[in-house]
């Protein structure tokens, strides 16, 4: 019996859950959203905080190092693992490119991204090697959170805030890192949704753009596009796995599309084909041959280090009787109780393999 990524079928790379603050990822509603994921992941997890949103930032470290204290504190039952991946400015002596500073991404079961510029991130990010790790990790089932800039960034179109908002430049959109193409996903995500920080004379949702401007920058988008927008204080967090969205914080998660408009509210769950015309991802679109068996292989070994229990082991001997004296049903209900164990069993023509669940 062995332990191997590399026998999962394409089928069990549904990637792990997403999940998008709309903004406040330090405070009582982000702790919800962050305790929702850090449930899911193995006990004492490995927390990557990427600094590349923030990279042209003199104290960009800092920024990272602000979340990591966070989670240390208010996620301390978790005991959680948490280390910088100092990928700033490609190009440099922390670029995103340089495998010896983004290679335990893929060793991460969360990795996080926030605050910074949408339109840097994307620069510094898009075809390098630590956002091909970040897929390639995801798709193995590490979970990702993202909040600020990351949210905005990893949309099929990517709102350019400074831009516009500070600099004048007119509204436009510039192309974002489409994190969810490979599921099918045409998304455009803006955080601070509700946003009030104009005051009454100064309308600041819609991510600052306020109401009428934003108006414009819909038009610009094609129609088969839809747009998530997160108010402060919420999260979404996207199942791949089950197939569906849930909302968590103290406001609501609009969706925008074809000219409709549906609100969803704290704790309301929904299918994730609201989002579009999901499928289940082929693992190795959007990303190399070499960097897909890099990940696996780093999971394989991985998971040969992780001892597996006894009692698992009793079950599947148990389940392998069944399977020879022909008795179907008893070996289903094994198997059954092994994924409850948080094991899956694969058959193979040498025997029995284990995958330990995301």
């Amino acid at each position: 019996m062995s332990t191997s990524a590399e026998t999962k079928n394409k089928s069990l790379y549904t990637g792990g859950v997403v999940a998008l603050f709309g903004s406040g990822e330090k405070t009582p509603s982000g702790r919800r959203i962050f305790e929702s994921v850090f449930k899911l992941l193995p006990d004492s997890p490995k927390v990557a905080i990427l600094e590349t949103p923030a990279g042209f930032e003199l104290n960009s470290a800092q920024v990272a190092e602000s979340i990591a204290n966070y989670l240390r504190h208010h996620l301390r039952n978790y005991k959680p693992q948490i280390w910088r991946i100092e990928a700033r400015k490609r190009g440099t002596d922390f670029s995103p490119d340089k495998i010896e500073i983004v290679n335990s991404l893929l060793e991460a079961d969360l990795v996080f991204m926030g605050p910074g510029s949408p339109t840097y991130a994307v620069r510094q990010l898009s075809g390098c090697i630590a956002w091909e790790y970040l897929i390639a990790r995801h798709r193995i089932g590490a979970a990702l959170a993202f909040s600020s800039a990351a949210i905005i960034a990893a949309g099929a179109f990517a709102l350019p805030i400074y831009e516009i908002y500070k600099v004048g430049e007119d509204i436009h959109w510039k192309k974002g890192l489409d994190l969810f193409a490979a599921y099918s996903l045409s998304l455009v995500f803006v955080p601070h949704w509700n946003n009030t920080e104009g005051g009454k004379d100064l309308d600041t949702s819609r991510c600052f753009m306020g109401k009428a401007r934003f108006k414009h920058l819909l038009e610009m988008l094609p129609e088969t596009f839809r747009v998530v927008g997160i108010d402060e204080q919420t999260g979404l967090i996207i199942d791949f796995k089950n197939e569906c969205c849930r909302v968590i914080g103290n406001g609501e998660v609009t969706l925008l599309r074809s000219g409709s408009e549906t609100k969803f509210s704290e704790s309301q769950v929904f299918s994730i084909y609201e989002l579009g015309d999901f499928r289940v991802l082929d693992p190795e679109e959007y990303i190399s041959p070499s960097v897909w068996e890099k990940a696996l292989s780093t999971e394989h070994a991985s998971q040969e280090v992780e001892s597996i229990p006894q009692k698992v082991i009793i079950i599947v001997d148990l389940r392998e009787a069944a399977r020879v004296a022909k008795n179907w049903e008893e070996a289903d209900k094994l198997r059954v109780k092994i994924e409850t164990m948080g094991w899956q069993v694969i058959d193979t023509p040498d025997g029995p393999e284990f995958i330990r669940n995301n």
